[in-house]
């Protein structure tokens, strides 16, 4: 603890950095990378494969079975229907979900008889329902506006709390970033894309948006007095702020991600409740994601945002005109802001 509360202290007081602002060129190509990878990786695999509310079919549930071996239960859909896509799934002890495309009567009652056969249940065992591809473009439309409303009420409340539209830009920026890479890391991994899914989507960006208010509140601190400011750039100070936070964000990210990881590897790993899985595999990708945003993408971005300004390059150009004739007050370092020494 004495050596987390040494290296804190030392990020806060600018003794040690990191430099994020400084190699933002680095951060967005690394950015721009991975959302090439996961994407190319989506396409290769035939793009996202979405769940059963979105493009409709037919859904069996099995409980009370002593093997949930999701073969069986394939194999009792494709014995009836040879060429159909099929999904088995241990939603919970004891109970399976198999789902696949619409069937007609027929076909429903003789895969029902099989997997009864497959799984060694009664008929009481077995329930089947339809899902109409109309109720998933419903659920899809829904998903859209509630994304759309969050993201405008997100950018009215950045902009009325910071008083500048450039941070609530590279707020909401980020957040889109943030829902891209997790869908695009959900698409190249195959998971299924269902209406838990696309809510754990919307909580990361509630997630995000707070690390992000954390991280801004402090750059606006630290940016707030730049004609009193004698000691740092624009960018050093947005850059200082950043690795302030670093340790609230880190930790807060590990306070999140632990409950969720719970959830993602016990309760869905090893007790086998399919369900949660969904919406916590989105929480866990996001948390991760979101972070790393905020840090590599937000802040470096505000900072290029601001570069251009008049009162900003006003005191850029004072305080390196103060470290080339050596007149520098304090006790921060005087040198360029390409030359500034990082970890």
């Amino acid at each position: 603890m004495s050596r987390l509360a040494t290296w804190g202290n030392e990020l806060y007081t600018g003794k040690k950095s990191y430099p994020f602002v400084h190699r933002w060129k680095l951060w967005f190509v690394i950015a721009a990378i991975l959302l090439v990878i996961s994407g190319g990786l989506t396409l290769a695999r035939g793009g996202f494969n979405m769940g059963i509310e979105f493009r409709g079919g037919s859904e069996f549930t099995v409980s009370g079975v002593s093997d949930t071996d999701p073969a069986a239960g394939e194999s009792a859909v494709t014995d009836v229907v040879p060429e159909t896509v099929v999904t088995a799934t241990n939603i919970a002890p004891n109970t399976m979900r198999v789902q696949t495309e619409h069937l007609d009567d027929n076909q429903t009652l003789e895969v029902a008889a099989n997997l009864q056969e497959a799984y060694g249940v009664g008929a009481d065992n077995v329930t089947s329902t339809f899902v109409g591809p109309t109720w998933g473009q419903a659920v899809s439309q829904q998903a859209a506006i509630g994304l759309i409303i969050f993201v405008v009420l997100v950018a009215l409340l950045m902009a009325l709390y910071f008083r500048t539209w450039k941070m609530s830009l590279a707020a909401i920026i980020g957040l889109f970033y943030v829902v891209a890479l997790t869908t695009g890391i959900y698409g190249s991994t195959g998971f299924e894309i269902t209406p838990s899914a696309i809510i754990g989507f919307l909580t990361i960006l509630s997630y995000a948006l707070y690390d992000t208010v954390v991280v801004f509140d402090k750059i606006r601190e630290n940016t707030d007095n730049l004609e009193e400011d004698v000691q740092r750039t624009f960018s050093e100070n947005v850059n200082l702020a950043v690795n302030q936070t670093l340790v609230r964000s880190i930790t807060t990210s590990i306070v999140g991600i632990l409950p969720v990881g719970s959830i993602l590897f016990i309760g869905a790993g090893l007790l086998g409740a399919g369900t949660l899985r969904d919406i916590s595999l989105a929480i866990f990708v996001g948390i991760i994601v979101g972070t790393l945003a905020t840090l590599f993408i937000q802040a470096p971005l505000y900072a290029l945002l601001r570069r251009r300004d008049k009162n900003v390059q006003e005191h850029d150009a004072r305080i390196l005109r103060k470290r080339r004739s050596g007149s520098g007050e304090g006790d921060a370092p005087v040198t360029e802001p390409s030359a500034v020494s990082h970890v």
